[in-house]
């Protein structure tokens, strides 16, 4: 099922994805044991009701093999956090990217691996630029 428009995740089917993500794919037990280690059928019946969820909304998806129900994220992680992010610059910076992201580099201190890699991106999108391209 497609995602529609304007739907979003909850913090706890967003910690669904982040193990999905990280994994590639997982059943529905692996996801309840990464999220509440030694949890009960009560954690595992609600890992199952918010999995359901997060497939009626189009961020994942299901395959059986051998029996197994074998989840995936069917939304890419990049691109999930691109929007988060844009939405949040609309939300809080009258859509400026620029300003949210200048925000984010002052509110806390990057190492300097973090200013050399965001120094490389700030170059490569110049770059485009000057080439005539966005």
């Amino acid at each position: 099922m497609a995602r529609r428009a304007g739907e979003d995740v909850t913090e706890t089917e967003l910690a669904m994805l982040q193990v999905l993500w990280d994994r590639g794919e997982a059943t529905r037990r692996q996801v309840a044991d990464v999220l509440y280690p030694g949890g009960g059928e009560a954690h595992y019946a609600t890992v199952q009701k918010l999995l359901e969820r997060l497939e009626n909304k189009g961020f994942v998806r299901k395959d059986r093999r051998d029996g197994l129900l074998i989840f995936a994220a069917s939304v890419d992680r990049e691109a999930f956090i691109a929007r988060r992010l844009q939405g949040l610059a609309e939300a809080l910076c009258g859509g400026s990217a620029a300003s949210l992201a200048m925000n984010l580099v002052r509110s806390q201190p990057l190492s300097a691996a973090e200013i050399d890699e965001l120094n490389a991106v700030l170059r490569e999108r110049r770059k485009g630029r000057s080439g005539g391209s966005k």
